[in-house]
């Protein structure tokens, strides 16, 4: 039977650019996510996978999804992309309003 005890519900903050959703510190078993919102023409800075895969939800807006500097994916509301893992990537927000997107990651296996 299933713990109830261990399930969260969490509400998304509009006017913050980054909310932590889950973490281990907040009691999940390896999962990380997260809620961030970009102004136009900013970016979340090039960052790293590592040993985990990262799910983008993107929920509002237009961006570019840079891999290792050089690759460019667009992409606008309503899309999931995925960068498995040991890639370098950033995330910039591309369009004219906000960027908003929910990431997760994960260990890979």
């Amino acid at each position: 039977m299933a713990d109830l005890s261990k399930s969260k519900i969490v509400k998304l903050v509009s006017g913050s650019r980054y909310q932590r959703l889950f973490s281990e510190d907040l009691g999940t078993c390896g999962i990380k996510a997260g809620h961030v919102i970009l102004k136009k023409g900013e970016e979340i800075g090039e960052h790293s996978t590592n040993d985990k895969e990262e799910v983008l939800i993107i929920l509002k807006g237009k961006g570019q999804l840079v891999i290792d500097r050089e690759d460019c994916l667009d992409f606008e509301g309503n899309a999931v992309l995925y960068v498995p893992p040991q890639t370098a990537h950033n995330v910039k927000n591309a369009g004219n309003g906000i960027l908003k997107y929910i990431f997760i990651t994960s260990n890979a296996k």
